[in-house]
């Protein structure tokens, strides 16, 4: 019980002289997480629908060699940044411009460079799921679309991307959730998130210990509540469980019993018809 006392004594120690530290870094963390997951989901939606465009024989020639082309350089993209660390990506995009061009290009904010590595790094992953979640999709539905008249665009922007959309959501959470944890190889760069923090203050009072276990309940609380939040939009996305038939308007009534003003249904022993035409026998 000494030991648990003593780390309590510590913890709160470093949250009353860094506690501004700490905070500042968990508020940069979750802005380069968001931000990145956010442009990230684009770069893959773009992806994701350029490697689904149909291409027949019946097309010209030009735009299958094009999209054969854009397949390959995305291909390319997904399994370099899929298969190498984001530590890596950062060291290579940040150090390596510079390195490469005599430091013609290089990036000026540190900010900026976090941001275009965990887009880039997200949009990799995404690519695929957003390739999955629209084949996952029934085909019916496509060849739906195109009976009535709609377009490649029309379908995918009102028809596919939607329903794709919600069967990619968890895995748009999960990649959220990986960045707020992965942003801490960011300190590599020099970036200032909650890891970084971490670090400044073991230096200041080399109580590592105790600095790591305020850096894990941090880094636990920020994934929690993404997860309750995010399940939170999939039901909303999800909407009602019950439906019920709105039957107020004649006109939404099931076939078979909607009821003409003047006429009733043929079913109907009151209807002039009926009473007509057992007249005339």
């Amino acid at each position: 019980m000494n030991k648990f006392s003593q780390l309590a004594a510590d913890i709160a120690k470093l949250w009353g002289k860094y506690s501004g530290a700490y905070l500042s870094g968990i508020q940069n963390t979750l802005v380069l997480a968001l931000v990145g997951t956010i442009i990230g989901c684009i770069i893959g939606f773009v992806c994701g629908v350029l490697n689904t465009i149909p291409c027949t024989k019946r097309d010209h020639p030009l735009k299958c060699f094009f999209l054969t082309l854009i397949r390959a350089i995305i291909r390319i993209y997904v399994e370099v940044f899929r298969g190498t660390p984001m530590v890596l990506q950062a060291v290579f995009l940040y150090y390596g411009l510079p390195y490469f061009t005599d430091n013609a290009l290089k990036f000026t904010s540190i900010w900026v460079a976090a941001i275009v590595v965990v887009s880039i790094n997200t949009g990799a992953y995404m690519a695929e799921s957003v390739r999955g979640g629209i084949i996952s999709v029934d085909p019916g539905q496509t060849e739906g679309a195109m009976a009535i008249g709609m377009t490649h665009v029309q379908t995918m922007t009102h028809v596919i991307l939607p329903q794709a959309l919600r069967n990619i959501m968890p895995q748009i959470g999960n990649n959220f959730i990986i960045n707020v944890k992965d942003t801490s190889v960011m300190f590599i760069i020099g970036f200032p998130d909650f890891f970084a923090a971490h670090r400044a203050t073991v230096g200041a009072s080399y109580l590592y210990f105790p600095s790591a276990t305020v850096e894990m309940v941090g880094y636990l609380t920020m994934t929690l509540l993404a997860s309750f939040l995010l399940r939170w939009v999939e039901k909303k996305m999800d909407g009602s469980s019950s439906y019920e038939l709105v039957q107020t308007d004649q006109l939404t009534m099931t076939a078979g019993t909607y009821s003409h003003p003047d006429r009733g249904t043929p079913f109907d022993e009151r209807n002039r018809e009926f009473h007509s035409e057992e007249e005339e026998t």
